[in-house]
């Protein structure tokens, strides 16, 4: 098996404070000639107050505050915000280098949740027909709509959100690099070819600005915003350790989103980090999936699935496998069989993505009616599946639509 020879690198530059443990702070504060006290502080500061310059810390005395004036924190700025109408916002961050990113705000809201209208999570239903409990549900923003088709419900627009506005939870999809070399055919993202890894701060500052935004705490994090997280691991685990230890975020509400990198999925699991495995599969053989993903050509599809194996063993997390349906080319039934028969056995659980438009190619979702038989094709071999309902339409910000460009959002 041949190995993949993609270069990714991060910039020189001097490690700001954001992505650092409490420990690391307290050393740090100590440095600058105080006490071991001001690095609780300034942790309170950076991961629960959300504090963007250290000149607005009001416990810090202010000679002090002046002295800090030039520290870099590693927040980005705010170059662009849309909001769709079900709620999403994205938002078009930019970096100290002067490159622009992607990350995605994803309310679910509660009042949904008792009316039961789709748009809410809801428990999903397995392969024997019975709905698996709360504590088996893998937060990875799948929703599980009730009859495949788009939702029609509108959501409050979230300039109305306050601290009392109801979230069944906050999700925020966070990006890994500027730009991703995988170029997978149907995504924006991978068109506009790769600039570089993001940073540990850069990935927890988009978690820290969505949840300013929103005035909410968030709940989950999903690494399926623009890049491939498992060319950048070394960051993307820091930055999972920071957002559960340092941020509040619970290991098992966070996912990473993968096309399959040789070697990586295992070093995941070496993290020891119980996040949920997402692999993007999008074809149910090896010809299909290369003539989708370029670099599946590296990673023959048993040896993919060999490695979510170990990562199953390793872990004891179920792994999600993300399929794109695109309409005439993997969503036939016959294609559902031949996926269903890959995955007989394997802890796991399918999560069928409807493709969402981009300008570029000339690919088409499939009809409700096709996603609902390839569904049934699928839970005919036993194999649990979602329909992950499309969210952020509206602003380009939906799964595949994401390119670090603003998209003007009418009412």
């Amino acid at each position: 098996m041949s190995s993949v020879s993609l270069q990714t690198s991060s910039p020189q530059t001097s490690s700001p404070l954001l992505g650092k443990s409490l420990a690391e702070l307290t050393e740090w504060v100590q440095q600058q000639g105080q006490r071991p006290y001001r690095g609780k502080q300034l942790h309170e500061w950076l991961y629960q107050k959300g504090v963007r310059s250290l000149t607005d810390i009001s416990v810090f005395s202010k000679e002090w505050r002046a002295e800090l004036e030039s520290v870099d924190i590693g927040r980005s700025t705010l170059h662009h915000r849309s909001a769709a109408p079900d709620g999403t916002v994205k938002f078009l961050l930019r970096l100290a280098d002067g490159q622009i990113i992607e990350t995605v705000g994803i309310p679910t809201f509660n009042w949904d949740q008792e009316r039961g209208e789709r748009g809410v999570r809801l428990p999903r239903a397995s392969a024997n027909g019975s709905q698996e409990s709360e504590n088996q549900w893998d937060e990875e923003n799948s929703l599980l709509t009730t009859n495949n088709q788009q939702p029609t419900t509108s959501f409050p627009h979230t300039s109305h959100l306050t601290p009392h506005t109801a979230l069944d939870r906050l999700t925020v999809c966070v990006s890994s690099q500027v730009g991703c070399p995988m170029a997978c055919d149907f995504c924006a993202t991978g068109k506009g070819g790769f600039v570089r890894n993001l940073t540990t701060a850069e990935i927890v500052d988009q978690v820290l600005t969505v949840q300013a935004d929103f005035q909410q705490r968030v709940s989950n994090v999903v690494f399926m915003g623009m890049g491939e997280p498992l060319l950048n691991t070394e960051n993307v685990v820091a930055a999972l350790r920071c957002l559960n230890q340092d941020v509040g975020i619970g290991q098992r509400t966070m996912t990473v989103s993968t096309v399959g990198i040789p070697d990586r999925i295992r070093k995941l699991a070496a993290s020891q980090l119980r996040a949920t495995l997402a692999v993007s599969l999008h074809a149910s053989n090896q010809v299909l999936r290369e003539k989708l993903i370029p670099s599946a050509k590296h990673y023959p599809l048993e040896a993919l699935l060999d490695e979510c194996r170990e990562y199953v063993q390793l872990t004891g997390r179920r792994v999600t496998f993300e399929y794109v349906l695109l309409a005439g080319l993997n969503d036939c039934p016959e294609h559902a069989i031949e996926l269903a028969a890959h995955l007989r056995g394997f802890q796991s659980h399918v999560n069928l993505i409807p493709y969402n438009p981009i300008s570029e190619v000339d690919y088409q979702r499939p009809s409700p009616q096709r996603i609902q038989t390839f569904v049934n094709a699928l839970k005919a071999k036993h194999i649990v599946v979602s329909v992950r309902q499309s969210r952020g339409l509206a602003a380009d910000a939906a799964c595949g639509q994401l390119r670090a460009s603003a998209t003007k959002v009418t009412a």
